[in-house]
């Protein structure tokens, strides 16, 4: 009876768990730029010649024919602004959300490979710019329904000209004959300038805290089945 129980206890610690790691919005990102593999752009073009709607992770020098100047005069290529309302103590609700971009790319030697601007969402992972306020600070500008004292966020994600980049997605062809990564096979676009660990961190956000007891209840999760196991194995024995 206490290997089922232990065993019970433990596969529900570890579907709560997952369940609750499923609604970090930076959970599917994370999973997809950790498991694709990784081509090179020249495979990254055969691959949708071939018609294989392979989910694959390709990197490169970011590169545009249109480049637009921030104020610093850096060549962006994409930029993201938001304006967000802090609910719920850790989640953020956005208010306003303005994009700016021009067609770009990742170049690597020779071989380029289109990005599809279009399809980049919770993809974008960058060190993002804020800025921190109150509802107050902002007369007129926001909905009537936000408390005054309510924190606001001003973000800014962007991509720079001068940058390498990492990007996951699905290499397709065009009716024009060139090649385009994009969201598909049920994941997302994704392109980061970051390295893997900094990345993670960001996508983490504000929920970094609850991330960590989620991973410690998973490991727990595991530990009372492997208990489970052997005590079942002990009991075996002795009754043998």
């Amino acid at each position: 009876m206490v290997p089922i129980l232990l065993g019970a206890l433990g596969l529900l610690v570890i579907l709560a768990g997952a369940l609750r790691l499923r609604s970090f919005s930076g959970y599917r990102v994370a999973r997809s730029l950790r498991v694709a593999p990784q081509l090179s752009i020249a495979e990254a073009h055969g691959e949708a010649r071939a018609g294989r709607a392979s989910y694959v992770r390709v990197q490169g020098r970011i590169t545009s024919e249109e480049e637009f100047p921030d104020e610093n005069e850096r060549p962006l290529v994409f930029r993201r602004r938001r304006l967000e309302v802090r609910e719920g103590g850790t989640r953020w609700r956005t208010l306003e959300d303005e994009r700016e971009a021009v067609p770009f790319g990742l170049q690597e030697r020779r071989d380029y490979l289109a990005l599809d601007a279009e399809a980049l969402d919770d993809g974008l992972v960058v060190l993002p710019r804020e800025a921190t306020g109150r509802a107050r600070d902002l007369p007129g500008r926001l909905p009537p329904d936000i408390p005054p004292d309510a924190l606001i966020r001003h973000r800014i994600d962007q991509l720079s000209a001068v940058e390498h980049a990492v990007a996951t997605g699905v290499p397709v062809l065009l009716e024009d004959g060139s090649i385009q990564l994009t969201a598909g096979a049920g994941r997302p676009l994704i392109v980061t300038t970051l390295e893997p660990s900094e990345a993670m961190r960001v996508l983490s956000g504000d929920r970094r805290g609850e991330l960590l007891l989620i991973s410690g209840a998973l490991v727990l999760g595991f530990a009372l089945v492997a208990l489970a196991v052997v005590v079942a194995i002990g009991q075996l024995a002795g009754a043998s």
